[in-house]
């Protein structure tokens, strides 16, 4: 298992999502600035705050380019209901295979219950990895400030 480096192509993964049915990844950020949210579920306080907060920044991350796409373990129904909750408005996976996205983008796994660690990345329109950030436990992740902060100054150096 190896981690994302800067400069790295994002791997090809396809989700199933609570609203948008099946989202490849790159395709769907593809010519965009792309953030990629991998919460360890919808239980989880900090990853409730993390994706209410990017659902909040909408029209900044708009204004700037940058789609958004969630996953998780969770199921279809827990998935659901975090989207209706905190009225998530970007793509939200679910059922998402922890080992597999693990084996292609170094995330971290919970042993038991399994579940991806909170990981996230930033990627440039080509789908190449700007930035990423691995947490190994229920703290450390991409907070949507600091990434329209990021993105405004790779554009002001493009």
């Amino acid at each position: 298992m190896s981690r994302l480096d800067n400069g790295n192509v994002f791997p090809a993964l396809t989700l199933a999502t609570v609203a948008d049915g099946a989202v490849s990844v790159v395709q769907h950020l593809a010519g965009r600035y792309g953030v990629v949210l991998m919460y360890r579920g919808s239980w989880c306080p900090y990853c409730n705050a993390q994706l209410s907060a990017f659902a909040r920044a909408k029209e900044k991350l708009d204004e700037l380019g940058i789609g958004v796409v969630a996953m998780s373990v969770d199921d279809k129904t827990a998935a659901s209901a975090l989207v209706e909750k905190h009225r998530l408005n970007f793509p939200v996976g679910y059922r998402a295979d922890a080992d597999g996205i693990a084996a292609m983008t170094g995330a971290y796994v919970n042993e038991s219950p399994r579940y991806l660690q909170s990981t996230g990345f930033v990627l440039d329109p080509d789908g190449r990895v700007i930035t990423a950030v691995y947490s190994s436990g229920a703290i450390g992740r991409l907070v949507a400030d600091d990434v329209i902060g990021l993105v405004r100054y790779v554009k002001s150096k493009a």
